[in-house]
């Protein structure tokens, strides 16, 4: 395989498994096989390290109480001051995500958590940030582990019970809308049960609560312990019984696969025959190897079809992967992390802040016509330091207002230009355009693009500022905005 084919190969597989690549780790990779470049990346991934914001023994639920509570009356001043630190928190904890998807070992692992965000979407409940914290760590430890694993440990993180009303869910009132969301939503997909396994399914989860300070517990005094007739099946189930025959049926397998290929490989629809058949047997393999994550992502990254041409450049790129991306390959930091969250509420993904249960529904729907300019003009504001003359859409959501502070953003970064540039230190002046353009783009520059790009980077006195130039004029085409 010639050169140029195998790092567009790699080009593509570093911006679908991870955030994008810098053009070192390009050349690196293309000494070395793909499998082995494959493999790398997994074992980059293998450890992880929780996101720490807030400390469990900071976050003590009476002492909390006591102090909000003053002659027997609610101190509104100091509830107001509890919410704001709360959204604080949520805020760090969203940013320090953000760094560690940026910052490359690793961003496999934060690839899939941050899949696993969407399909297991949650949101704060009364602003805890202990509880998101929970909740984030549970999915980023399991990203890569037996989907069986995190989808038992993230039906009993707190942060969901609360999201989805479980702890209101008992015996004699119980609450259908956590056995909904987690058969509609987390395993077989809409359309494959019944009303009556809903219904029989959430008086088993009955009991699944959880402490103010963050721990699950089964509360059997609220669980109705009568039998339940679910899928079929007559006994007194709890909730592990219900996720286990979720497990069982491979539906389940079918329905997570199906989301996967889309997110990692076509958007859109995968209703033609060889799709449909590709997922059928991926989910097979999915099911009999106890829902390994591992397992199923090393074979689609392994696979011819997952290189086909029709799959590279069709997927619009995630605000957050967008951000990610731009800040991996060149090196970005910003002086004030603030407007990261401006650019995420603007361009419509708040982390933590999914706009309902579903998830974001991605694809197309990333783009529209309040927020198309501004993705285009991002990266010229990331990299010349602008102040941005762009206030987010509003949303009717006064949890990631809050987030954000009032006013206009301003884009004060540092960009390693020296590491990106001297990548380039041995490619001659034709081809400089070129060799740029094969690091940031998933398709070859049009001959129209080339000299549009190379007219803007006329006037470049210096080497230094001609790379710099190409480089933002490049990243401001839409191709940019695909994977």
């Amino acid at each position: 395989m010639d050169t140029k084919r195998k790092q567009a190969q790699l080009r593509y597989l570093y911006s679908r498994a991870a955030f994008g690549a810098t053009p070192a780790e390009l050349h690196r990779a293309t000494e070395k096989p793909l499998r082995k470049t494959i493999r790398q990346l997994f074992h980059d991934s293998a450890s992880v390290d929780d996101l720490l914001i807030v400390k469990p023994a900071e976050n003590q639920p009476r002492q909390a109480l006591r102090q909000l509570v003053r002659d027997g009356q609610l101190d509104k001043e100091m509830l107001k001051e509890r919410i704001r630190l709360n959204t604080q928190q949520i805020r760090d904890l969203n940013l320090l995500w953000l760094d560690r998807m940026v910052a490359g070992p690793g961003a496999l692992r934060e690839k899939m958590a941050l899949f696993w965000h969407g399909h297991f979407a949650c949101r704060p409940s009364g602003q805890n940030a202990l509880f998101m914290q929970q909740y984030v760590n549970t999915i980023r430890r399991n990203a890569l582990g037996k989907f069986g694993d995190l989808l038992m440990s993230v039906s009993k993180e707190p942060a969901m019970l609360q999201f989805l009303n479980n702890q209101q869910n008992k015996k004699n009132a119980p609450n259908e809308n956590f056995a909904r969301e987690v058969m509609e939503l987390f395993t077989l997909g809409r359309g494959n049960y019944t009303e009556h396994d809903i219904k029989e399914a959430a008086r088993a989860f009955t009991g699944w609560q959880y402490t103010p300070d963050g721990k699950f517990v089964f509360r059997e005094r609220v669980h109705d312990a009568e039998n339940k007739t679910i899928f079929g099946k007559t006994g007194p189930f709890v909730g592990e019984d219900v996720i286990a025959m979720l497990l069982e049926n491979r539906q389940t397998a079918r329905f997570v696969v199906g989301k996967v290929y889309r997110y990692f490989v076509a958007d859109g629809s995968v209703d033609d025959r060889e799709t449909s058949r590709r997922i059928e047997e991926l989910a097979g393999q999915f099911y009999k190897s106890g829902y390994d994550i591992t397992d199923l992502m090393e074979t689609i990254f392994n696979a011819d079809w997952f290189y086909e041409p029709r799959n590279v450049g069709a997927h619009i790129k995630s605000p957050v992967e967008l951000l990610a991306g731009m800040r991996h390959t060149l090196g970005i930091t910003f002086d004030q992390p603030q407007p990261q969250i401006f650019v995420q509420r603007t361009l419509g993904q708040t982390l933590f802040y999914p706009p309902n249960v579903a998830g974001w529904p991605g694809g197309r729907n990333w783009i529209d016509s309040s927020s198309l300019l501004f993705r285009m003009q991002l990266p010229a504001y990331v990299l010349k330091a602008a102040d941005v003359p762009v206030r987010p859409k509003e949303d009717g959501d006064v949890n990631t207002e809050s987030l954000a502070r009032k006013g206009n953003a301003s884009f004060h970064t540092t960009v390693d230009w020296a590491a990106y540039e001297q990548a380039f230190a041995n490619t001659d002046d034709l081809t400089l355009t070129n060799a740029i353009a094969e690091v940031l783009l998933p398709l070859p520059l049009r001959p129209d693009q080339r000299t549009l790009i190379d007219n803007q980077a006329a006037s470049a006195t210096t080497r230094s500022e001609r790379i710099r130039s190409l480089t933002a004029s490049i990243m401001s085409l839409p191709e940019y905005q695909l994977s």
